[in-house]
């Protein structure tokens, strides 16, 4: 068993269920998703940017696209976040729902970066 493998899966895996986590509840209801989640997962999501640094093959370039649009996504969402709550405002509706909507297309993202792994993984010969 690949030690390094295991910790590179461990990350993806973490990040997309952070993100899902985030994402999942009512779409404009700022008390069903968290900014410490937000932020968590993407702390996580940068993480797993740098490890895929490393690799050179076309394979990995696609795993890093992913991940770049994913930290991107979260990235704006958490710009948004910030932007909204300065100076003691209150969450509008519509800016969680854009919130949310950002994490939710960085969940996408998760998604189709935890699918390459594992085609990645049933490719590799003992």
């Amino acid at each position: 068993m690949n030690f390094e493998k295991v910790v590179f899966a461990f990350f993806i895996i973490l990040a997309m269920s952070l993100n899902f986590g985030f994402f999942i509840g009512e779409i404009a209801e700022p008390a069903h998703h968290h900014p410490y989640e937000l932020f968590a997962a993407l702390v996580v999501s940068l993480i797993c940017t740098i490890m895929k640094f490393g690799d050179r093959t076309q394979f990995g370039s696609t795993v890093l696209a992913s991940s770049l649009v994913v930290d991107g996504l979260l990235i704006a969402a958490a710009i948004s976040w910030a932007l909204a709550t300065t100076g003691g405002q209150t969450m509008s509706p519509m800016t969680m729902a854009s919130i949310t909507s950002l994490a939710g297309g960085a969940l996408i993202a998760n998604i189709i970066s935890v699918i390459l792994l594992i085609i990645e993984t049933s490719q590799v010969r003992k």
